[in-house]
């Protein structure tokens, strides 16, 4: 496993996390990842060498929170980092609110069992909240780092625009943002963010499992993914077909996506999920697996010319 610098963080991340959606399931979920379960998971992904975790009080109304804050129990808290968010509530709501920060904070503390944060970032809030100098939100965010509740503050955003208005108007630290081979827009501010010395944690760098190589024109979704269209599926099956024949590969497809993500310097880590152990060990070996600067303009150069104007849906 490979670490890099995070934020003014004292502690290395390994360049691929946990991201903790999953963890918050239940036996009614679609992958029925219970608590042992959950727990084991993160276990694994320990002894694989995998130090960042990324959650939020929403996964789960809370569950993925306090799953983590149990699996990390006997674990030394300076050689691990979480992430987690403000924004998305443990209740399944949306509050944005500045005198909420606190609350929902304190909450998360708890439910983690650990006494400091070592990033709380808001969950694609409305633009009109990263404005640092028409917004509370961030005198009270740096109040929260000199108490020590924090250590650094961020978004999760997915445009160029919201994060070049978010890292050029606060003192943020840290931006999650929307980037994989398919939707490569966010990139175009990735060199603001190393001068800024703002650490990138990448979100969906398979695109929601489709450059995990497994779905085709045939697919069919019950979950999120269900807002799809035929036509959708259709148009994603035929830039998987171009990958392919780019890369002049079958096979190990996700780790090479994940890795056209870590090649950018300023990506600190990716959060894949992982619906199986197989999944986070196959996504953790990507780690090993480096693309070469060659495939790495190729893909960049197959988004501008052939992915930039289909405007993709998410």
């Amino acid at each position: 496993m490979n670490y890099n610098k995070y934020s003014n963080n004292e502690t290395l991340v390994s360049e691929i996390g946990l991201g903790g959606a999953q963890l918050g399931l239940n036996a009614a979920s679609w992958s029925r990842l219970l608590e042992q379960s959950a727990i084991h998971m993160v276990h694994q992904a320990l002894e694989l060498g995998v130090n960042f975790f990324d959650t939020a009080p929403i996964y789960g109304h809370g569950l993925s929170e306090i799953r983590l804050g149990k699996a990390l129990k006997k674990t030394d808290r300076s050689k691990v980092v979480i992430n987690t968010k403000f924004g998305s509530t443990d209740t399944g709501k949306l509050n944005f609110n500045a005198n909420y920060i606190r609350e929902s904070l304190e909450g998360s503390l708890k439910r983690l069992d650990t006494d400091y944060i070592d990033s709380l970032i808001i969950h694609n809030p409305p633009s009109t909240y990263l404005d640092g100098n028409n917004n509370p939100h961030y005198e009270i965010l740096e109040h929260l780092i000199d108490e020590g509740k924090i250590k650094a503050y961020g978004a999760s955003l997915d445009s160029s625009a919201e994060m070049k208005l978010f890292m050029t108007t606060t003192n943020c630290g840290v931006i999650e943002p929307f980037y994989n081979i398919l939707h490569q827009e966010t990139a175009a501010v990735f060199d603001l963010a190393k001068e800024k010395n703002v650490s990138l944690i990448v979100k969906s760098p398979l695109d929601s499992g489709w450059l995990s190589g497994k779905y085709n024109a045939e697919s069919t979704f019950k979950d999120a993914r269900k807002r799809w269209s035929k036509r959708d599926i259709q148009k994603r099956t035929k830039l998987l077909f171009r990958i392919r024949e780019i890369l002049k590969m079958e096979e190990n497809l996700s780790q090479t996506a994940i890795s056209f993500c870590l090649a950018h310097d300023s990506v600190a880590t990716v959060i894949p999920g992982n619906r199986t152990i197989s999944q986070l060990e196959s996504n953790a070996e990507s780690s090993r697996s480096i693309i070469s600067k060659e495939h790495v303009g190729l893909l960049k150069d197959f988004y501008l010319n052939e992915i930039k104007d289909l405007n993709l849906p998410y």
